[in-house]
């Protein structure tokens, strides 16, 4: 017998098993918050949205944008659509009006579903049927119908298109990565099992969803009947305040959280407030590995368990896993700190292989379909039968360790940022003849952007004057932090920029390529 792998499974066995069990607890500041829901109501809600979504029309297999910060709706909105065959689209609720456009029309998206927060960047974008994700549109969207119970859940192939999630990578525009129902339950499962989720647990939702499904773990949480608590927005002290109100015991995050929620404990000892969570809370980190000194006092200071693991949107994205074997129980809190600083071992299912010119490469049941509309950069990715990071590094021993990025993609606060988009935005200045973006080395950030400019003959324009120019194109977070001016770029014979170089004196004193 072989039955399909589809996301749907996840909350149809929370509903089954676990029906009077509270499964989330919604932001109590956010629009029209739904407060604490059980996984047979998210469960009722989420068929609710598949019948308007047929009662509007919407076929098996068309997209679905969302574009919202973490909500009790837009976890429904995971089952609702995905579950009953559409494609979901999450859109980084961070993005302007250009780049939201641009992906709502690239996926083909029919239907948009928008937090209030971001009203006016949808405002002008074209589609054909538009939703604010608030009390006012719940009678239409997640009622359910009093005269039965809904649709069934969809039953369709595994390798149908769950996600469309769109990634920086290294283009000016962002791509389309196609996660089938199996990578994302694949993922799910895995990831799942290795960092132990059981109905005991509490998760806290510290990663905004439109990260790769939130790495997949609502589904995860979700499946075993976990509770889960929706925070909207990332602050240290309410993270601290939440992980005590709820015994959170779970939270997935970038580095740049784990540094707010350190200021926050610091800021409670100085003032004489226990810190929570001792000995309980699993703390998972991507995106880039922190420095050890900071994994150290997770342990140290916090008292939470530290795992890191390695992936990217490509590979839906668990790649490898580092989390302290018994082996390191007898080690220092020093000498398990640089142990964990690297991205780990490979997860099940997982081969890494590291080719002739350093890159990390990757097969897995996780790996991705392809780039929506884009075949000939879906070959390029998959070329040879693996899946190509754009990562460098080596092995360490199991162990994967990353040291640069061939890409040239920033990551600020667990943000992917092309450098190209960056720098196209500042070429479109009139006083601007050459541009390089670079990364350079943030305590708090993991890396900022910074921008290499060389202006036109006669022309004049001040560092402020340039970051406004990209504020009025680019999301905040893509933004240069500074903007170094010179009179020429490093180039090859072939007039190929030499970012390697470019970066080389940020970087002196740190052992890798990335922060």
């Amino acid at each position: 017998m072989r039955v399909a792998l589809t996301i749907g499974d996840f909350l149809e066995r929370a509903a089954i098993a676990y029906p009077t069990r509270a499964a989330i607890v919604d932001e109590p500041e956010g629009p029209g918050s739904w407060g604490t829901l059980t996984y047979g109501q998210l469960a009722e809600r989420a068929a609710a949205l598949a019948a308007r979504l047929d009662d509007l029309g919407v076929p098996h297999g068309a997209r679905v944008a969302i574009i919202s910060p973490n909500s009790a709706r837009y976890l429904c909105c995971f089952f609702g659509v995905s579950a009953y065959g559409r494609v979901l689209v999450p859109i980084n609720f961070r993005l302007g009006t250009e780049e939201v456009a641009y992906i709502v029309d690239h996926s083909g998206a029919e239907v948009l579903l928008y937090d209030p927060e971001v009203a006016a960047t949808v405002a002008p974008i074209e589609v054909a049927q538009k939703f604010c994700l608030d009390a006012s549109s719940d009678a239409t969207l997640f009622t359910p119908d009093p005269d039965g119970p809904g649709p069934l859940p969809w039953v369709g192939e595994e390798d149908a298109t769950c996600s469309i999630n769109y990634t920086s990578g290294t283009t000016a525009r962002p791509k389309g990565v196609e996660l089938t129902h199996r990578n994302c339950w694949l993922n799910a499962t895995t990831f799942g099992w290795h960092v132990g989720v059981s109905d005991r647990d509490v998760l806290l939702h510290t990663l905004p969803m439109f990260h790769v499904n939130g790495w997949g773990m609502p589904y995860a949480t979700s499946a075993m009947g976990a509770g889960q608590i929706l925070l909207r927005k990332v602050d240290g002290e309410e993270i601290l305040t939440r992980v005590e109100r709820h015994g959170v015991t779970l939270l997935c995050c970038a580095p740049a959280v784990i540094s707010m929620t350190l200021d926050a404990a610091a800021a409670r000892v100085a003032a004489g407030r226990a810190l929570p969570g001792r000995e309980q809370v699993r703390i998972v980190v991507a995106g880039a590995p922190p420095p050890s000194s900071v994994i150290e006092r997770v342990e140290t200071e916090l008292g939470w368990e530290f795992i890191q693991i390695y992936g990217l949107t490509e590979t839906s994205p668990l790649l490898t896993i580092n989390r302290s074997p018994k082996e390191w129980d007898a080690l220092s809190p020093a000498e398990r700190a640089k142990k964990l600083g690297r991205a780990g071992v490979p997860a099940l299912g997982v081969r890494i292989g590291i080719d002739a010119d350093g890159e990390v490469l990757a097969r897995s049941n996780h790996v991705f379909a392809g780039y929506w509309d884009q075949p000939l950069e879906t070959d390029k990715a998959l070329a040879g039968g693996w899946f190509h990071t754009g990562d460098g590094g080596y092995l360490d021993g199991a162990y994967t360790v990353i040291t640069d990025r061939k890409k040239d993609v920033i990551i600020t606060g667990g943000e992917n940022v092309s450098s190209i988009e960056v720098e196209d935005c500042l070429f479109s200045h009139p006083a601007v003849a050459e541009v390089a973006v670079i990364g350079v080395p943030d305590d708090h950030w993991g890396e900022t952007i910074k921008a290499l400019v060389v202006l036109r003959g006669g022309a004049e324009v001040t560092e402020a004057e340039l970051i406004e120019h990209c504020r009025n194109h680019l999301a905040h977070f893509k933004q240069p932090r500074s903007v170094e001016f010179r009179t020429e770029l490093a180039r090859t014979a072939t007039g190929k920029l030499q970012k390697f170089k470019l970066r080389e004196p940020y970087w002196v004193g740190h052992d890798r390529a990335i922060n």
